[in-house]
């Protein structure tokens, strides 16, 4: 997930409910292996292995262990994984921009919304401290086919890539979000393959991949928590299953029998919105931005980065217009934001990187616009939006500050250092 919803993802891999589409089966014509535990999953997740990893191109080194838990379970699971001091640290900070942006109510406390979300959604999920595969007692069992092959990707893709250590990435949600995009991705793309037992799911499915985009998006809107969740966070959830989705497909008509991990991993968001033939060809990562210290007095309660599908959010979620969001957010660069608590209230400086003059003063004039449009002509806060140039780049200097603290300045665009990562 991007964003909050990314913390979210790092307590276990596999929303299955989320992304699962129905295709017709495929008959399996390889010995079952031995699955440890799982009762009356077993056979369900034995029969399944054999068709996984000729999807994913890779065998299992040892098949995971597979156990049931009830809704209960998950729940408690959940509690206390988001009870943990990084998962309480990264909550709060990413629910204080989220606020500050304009994209979630300011009255939502994140935590408990996200251990509703994910309770509601979770009907498998591996779980890469445990190395096992939990199926969630009550999952229909027309769906258990589709949960427990999805699940056994993220076991299969663990075996070869730690999925601990990605989840474990502190201070770039851009680039955890891209991981996450291609690890769930992969997920929903070799499931689907394992399904139809060819790579060529798609034209069994009539009305193609829109329709398969059409399904997943229905299914979000069949479960209650998610569809009564601001837009934003439904947005970032559903990323990885969608954006990711398509990015494996494409990659894996370009590169086929590849895995898309090491340095076939996209590092950016920007890499999996744009066509993977750009990703392959020209290899452009994102500028790493440093932020200055603060004036004397301040820390920063909370620094991380957008990316560039956080920005087109942003600016989706205020100017409700799509093709304007992603005109907006192209030729996005890099960026950095810190959250401060001054005396006055919360405060935001954020500096975004652009690879031309002309995509900074696109993003520059649809930010103005965002601004406008949420706090209306007699804004409570003061808002300051400057065109900069930061190591030869154009960039974009926003501030959003309590009324009180107008003539502070948090950020000087002279200070700002950016560098490849």
């Amino acid at each position: 997930m991007s964003g909050p919803t990314h913390v979210a993802r790092g307590v276990a891999w596999g929303v299955a409910g989320v992304a699962g589409v129905m295709i017709g089966l495929s008959a399996c014509g390889r010995d079952t292996p031995a699955v440890q535990g799982g009762g009356r999953y077993a056979q369900d997740v034995a029969q399944a292995i054999p068709r996984v990893e000729r999807a994913v191109g890779i065998r299992f080194k040892r098949p995971p262990r597979v156990e049931s838990r009830s809704k209960a379970d998950v729940r408690a699971f959940l509690e206390r994984q988001f009870a943990t001091s990084h998962a309480v640290r990264d909550l709060a900070g990413e629910e204080a921009v989220y606020k500050l942006l304009g994209m979630i109510p300011d009255t939502m406390h994140l935590r408990p919304e996200l251990e509703n979300l994910l309770t509601e959604q979770i009907a498998a999920y591996y779980d890469p401290k445990t190395k096992v595969l939990y199926v969630v007692d009550g999952a229909p069992q027309v769906e258990l086919s589709v949960i427990i092959m999805h699940e056994l990707v993220h076991a299969l893709q663990d075996q070869y890539i730690n999925l601990d250590s990605i989840q474990s990435a502190e201070g770039d949600n851009d680039r955890a979000s891209a991981a996450d995009a291609i690890i769930e991705g992969q997920a929903v793309f070799d499931q689907l393959v394992a399904m139809a037992g060819n790579r060529n799911f798609v034209a069994m499915i009539p009305g193609g991949w829109d329709a398969m985009r059409q399904q997943i998006r229905q299914n979000q809107a069949s479960m209650p928590a998610l569809a009564g969740a601001p837009m934003a966070l439904q947005e970032t959830l559903i990323f990885p299953y969608l954006s990711g989705t398509e990015f494996m497909r494409d990659f894996d008509a370009r590169e086929p029998g590849t895995q898309p991990y090491g340095p076939n991993m996209p590092t950016s968001t920007r890499q999996v919105l744009h066509p993977v033939d750009d990703f392959l060809t020209r290899r452009q990562e994102p500028l790493r931005v440093t932020l200055p210290a603060l004036p004397r007095g301040l820390q920063p309660a909370y620094v991380n980065d957008l990316g560039e599908f956080e920005t087109r959010l942003f600016l989706y979620q205020h100017l409700d217009d799509q093709a304007a969001a992603i005109r907006g957010a192209t030729g996005w660069e890099g960026d950095r934001y810190e959250v401060v608590q001054l005396p006055q209230g919360p405060a935001l400086g954020w500096v975004t990187v652009w690879e031309s003059a002309v995509s900074a003063a696109q993003f520059r004039d649809l930010l103005q616009q965002a601004i406008a449009r949420r706090y209306g002509a007699h804004p409570v806060r003061s808002v300051s939006i400057v065109a900069a140039e930061i190591g030869g780049r154009p960039a974009v200097v926003y501030e959003d500050k309590p009324a009180g603290a107008r003539t502070l300045r948090m950020i000087d665009p002279a200070q700002v250092r950016i560098e490849p990562e």
